[in-house]
């Protein structure tokens, strides 16, 4: 379970794939959020409060508008249940961490990893090799990142 950064809002996982949100103030139930496929683990608000991310065993992270309850984008990658998901203070990074032993910090300034491989690709120079686009992406077929020059 999360406390939004203001207080009013709680955020809970469950056995039964769903995300919950709850009014602080009157107990009660505000909406409901469907995506995964296993149980929700792990769930954590942005700093600003507008993002919420669950974490589930079924190995991915889903990221939601925390005020509509939308979801804005669904990360793979890991190979097993995702424990925990947490974002970094100035609330730009996001973490998870599973049970496969992987941390998989990303950079959500962006909205998908791909676009934050490609900023990345241009600031180093050189496309990620198969093994990187795998572990950042997950199996993703056809998707080929190369060297941006600016």
């Amino acid at each position: 379970m999360a406390f939004s950064p203001d207080g009013h809002t709680l955020a809970s996982g469950s056995a039964d794939k769903r995300v919950r949100l709850w009014g602080t103030a009157t107990g009660k139930l505000r909406t409901t959020l469907t995506g995964h496929t296993d149980t929700v683990e792990s769930v954590a608000f942005s700093p600003d409060g507008h993002i919420l991310a669950s974490g589930g065993a079924d190995g991915t992270v889903r990221l939601w508008g925390a005020a509509t309850g939308g979801l804005r984008i669904t990360l793979s990658g890991h190979t097993n249940l995702v424990m925990s998901v947490m974002f970094s203070p100035d609330g730009q990074t996001f973490v998870s961490g599973g049970a496969d032993g992987e941390i998989r910090p990303r950079d959500i300034s962006h909205s998908d990893p791909l676009s934050a491989m490609r900023k990345i690709s241009r600031a180093v120079h050189r496309s990620f090799t198969r093994g990187e686009r795998s572990k950042y992406l997950g199996p993703a077929p056809g998707v080929r990142l190369e060297i941006f020059n600016d």
